[in-house]
């Protein structure tokens, strides 16, 4: 059944008019008048819902049970990654949201190509949110991962503590690192909640990476072959949200 992001109050017995992303989605499905459908608002859970009235822009439908149904990854992830370059930035919010993380927040390092301020920052920000939510309206997520404005590494690192329950690892290419699978381990039974931060396209430069374990981040690795920013970062993601399956 189709699913649909619907960030508005939802109550049984409620006719709504869908948001216009949703309606758009609707209307480009050609539902008519009686089909069934899913919606969830980010809140918990979802409700099944029912088309009323389809007109040229406007899509009103009405809203049936709500479901308790989760299908959330039990360690929350927070994924503080370099920008690649192009579009793989999309495909990253994309597939890092089917993967669980819970938010991510976009980061301008020395090595950065792409460079954000302002109105493009924001912009830009709207855009992967939106990316975010289409990704769980796929998966089958209820709750849509939090996308920040991107923002300079430093800017961010100064605002990071290190609390005993959250574990902080930065993916690193220095030697002095242990392997990610072997900190997942060890930190299973008192860490609920993750800090993972990866570089851009050639990883952080020595005095970031230093910044990052002066900060409490601790040094990882995913093995010896070089992988590709984003992959390491899915690599990364991959192993901690979905190790409980």
């Amino acid at each position: 059944m189709a699913r649909f992001y619907c960030p508005l109050p939802l109550a049984s017995g409620q006719a709504i008019d869908l948001p216009p992303t949703a309606a758009r989605h609707v209307q480009v499905l050609r539902m008519q008048p009686g089909h069934p459908l899913t919606l969830f608002n980010g809140e918990g859970g979802e409700f099944s819902a029912e088309v009323q009235h389809m007109g040229r822009s406007a899509v009103r439908v009405m809203v049936g049970a709500h479901r308790d149904r989760e299908c959330e990854a039990s360690l929350h992830v927070h994924l503080a990654v370099g920008m690649p370059a192009n579009e793989r930035m999309d495909w990253l919010v994309e597939k890092a949201t089917e993967l669980g993380v819970h938010r991510i927040t976009p980061l301008m390092t020395e090595r950065s190509v792409i460079r954000l301020t302002g109105e493009r920052a924001e912009k830009k920000q709207a855009h992967w949110q939106a990316v975010a939510a289409s990704a769980s309206e796929q998966c089958g997520r209820n709750r849509v991962p939090l996308i920040d404005i991107p923002e300079r590494l430093d800017t961010w690192l100064a605002r990071q503590i290190a609390p005993a329950d959250v574990q902080h690892a930065v993916l690193s290419l220095h030697a002095s690192t242990q392997p990610l699978q072997a900190l997942r381990a060890d930190a299973a039974v008192t860490h609920s909640a993750w800090v993972l931060l990866n570089g851009p396209e050639g990883g952080l430069t020595d005095g970031e990476d230093a910044a990052a374990r002066a900060k409490g981040f601790a040094a990882v690795s995913l093995g010896t072959r070089v992988l590709r920013a984003e992959t390491a970062a899915l690599g990364a993601l991959a192993l901690l949200t979905l190790a409980e399956r």
